[in-house]
C-alpha cells in the first residue's frame, strides 16, 4: 500500500511560479513510477509530468504543453515527488493530483493513464489568474 501526502499549491499570477510536493511511503523497492495529474470541472484528468527511478536512473515525461516550464523530481532519501512550475499560465489553474503506479514496469507508456494509476493523493488547488 503506497501513501501520499501532498503540499504546495496555492494562488500566482500569469508569469509565477508555484511548487508541488508529494511526500510517499510504502514503495517495496526503491525505484517509483509517479505523475502529476490536473483536472479541471468537466474535464478528463490529464497527465502533466511524471517520473521513473530505475537505481540510479531517472526517466522524465512531460505533456508538451508544460515542457520546459514544468520540471518533476524525485528526491530518493526523502522519498518526495516534486513539481516545480514556472511561467505559469490561467490555463494550468486546476486540481492538481500526485499519482503512484504500483508497477515500474512500462512507466513510459502508462505514465499518464489516469485508469493505470494505483494510488492517488488527495489533490491541491493551483489558479493561475491573468
Amino acid at each position: 500500500q503506497v501513501q501520499l501526502m501532498e503540499s504546495g499549491g496555492g494562488s500566482v499570477q500569469a508569469g509565477g511560479s508555484l511548487g508541488l510536493s508529494c511526500a510517499h511511503s510504502g514503495y517495496t523497492s526503491g525505484d517509483v513510477c509517479m505523475a502529476w495529474f490536473r483536472q479541471t470541472p468537466g474535464k478528463e484528468r490529464e497527465g502533466v509530468a511524471g517520473i521513473r527511478t530505475q537505481g540510479i536512473t531517472t526517466f522524465f515525461y512531460y505533456l508538451d504543453s508544460v515542457r520546459g516550464r514544468f520540471t518533476i523530481s524525485h528526491d530518493n532519501e526523502k522519498k518526495t515527488m516534486n513539481l516545480q512550475m514556472t511561467t505559469l499560465k490561467p490555463e494550468d489553474s486546476a486540481v492538481y493530483y500526485c499519482a503512484a503506479h504500483q508497477s515500474t514496469t512500462d512507466c513510459a507508456a502508462h505514465w499518464d493513464v489516469p485508469r493505470r494509476v494505483t494510488y492517488w493523493g488527495q489533490g491541491t488547488q493551483v489558479t493561475v489568474s491573468s
